[in-house]
């Protein structure tokens, strides 16, 4: 196989798109037990697996959506819709991403093994009849990440703290609903199926209501769980102010991250690609990068 070939397969699963799988990190991060190697190891053992089942789950899609990438402005030179890979090659490659990533969770756990069955059984389902449907395919793909959060607890044996594991649940729903504004407002409804029953005003409520959930679900985690190492710190030299709320802090970089990628949806029409905006938008990265080094700053060092 020639390493053009190879790259042409790599455009295909989505490697940019890699980064969504991050979430199975949260139990270990938001446990504090991120520098203990053996579970960290874990983590990152179940991150590549999602990463190959996630894009298992893309080729599949690409197959099915090939008529109508082939009309979409940007979809159209993705390599199923333009030929550069044939239905068989894709579907062959479809069965070998699948029995890997399958087996290899097996490798793992029962349990792990039954996530990864679980989430693969799902992305197949939305990609054969979810997606077609209104309302269901937003909470197929807000799903996926819920199990995404429940194979990292899984490999780590810690628990994501529910308000947190409710903030992924809608977050994922806001992001999913920006992107079918986006496709609708762009492309139109010969975008996707289940645009021809959506309507830009549901995804406007849509998008504000989970916009909405976000920042309350994240308000209340900051609030009522107090993260493992701030008690001993911050207890001794503020006795009078509760050492779980510090985490507060990080609150106004959720409301300015979520304001600043619906800023980029309405003025500049790029919410149809999720995984572009987060990994180009200068303002965005700063705030997620900020975001990132105070959470890990409260949990772990102070």
């Amino acid at each position: 196989m020639t390493r053009k070939k190879i790259l042409v397969y790599l455009r295909a699963m989505r490697v940019n798109q890699w980064v969504k799988n991050l979430v199975v990190f949260t139990a270990v991060i938001f446990s504090g037990k991120l520098f203990e190697v053996p579970i960290l190891l874990s983590s990152i053992y179940a991150f590549f697996v999602f990463c190959l089942l996630s894009s298992t789950s893309y080729v599949l899609n690409d197959i099915i959506d090939k008529p109508y990438d082939q009309i979409h402005a940007q979809k159209r030179r993705r390599p199923i819709a333009s030929g550069e890979i044939t239905i068989a090659e894709a579907l062959f490659l479809v069965f070998i991403l699948t029995f890997i990533s399958l087996m290899v969770s097996l490798l793992f756990s029962v349990e792990f093994f039954l996530l990864a069955f679980i989430f693969i059984l799902l992305h197949f389902f939305y990609s054969l009849y979810l997606k077609r449907y209104p309302l269901f395919d937003l909470f197929a793909i807000s799903f996926s990440f819920m199990i995404r959060a429940f194979a990292g607890e899984v490999v780590s044996k810690y628990h994501i703290p529910i308000w947190l594991l409710l903030t992924i649940f809608f977050i994922s729903l806001f992001m999913a609903s920006v992107k079918r504004q986006a496709e609708l407002v762009v492309q139109g409804s010969a975008a996707r199926i289940s645009l021809a029953s959506y309507r830009e005003h549901l995804l406007n409520f849509l998008t504000t209501t989970f916009a909405t959930a976000t920042i309350i679900a994240y308000s209340f985690y900051t609030y009522f769980e107090k993260p493992p190492q701030l008690a001993d710190v911050f207890g001794s030299l503020f006795p009078t102010f509760e050492a779980r709320k510090w985490m507060m802090a990080t609150i106004p970089l959720v409301v300015f991250g979520l304001a600043r990628y619906a800023q980029l949806l309405f003025d500049k029409e790029q919410g149809e690609r999720p995984e572009q905006i987060i990994t180009t938008d200068i303002p965005l990265i700063i705030t997620v990068f900020l975001w990132g080094a105070l959470v890990i700053g409260l949990i772990y060092l102070f």
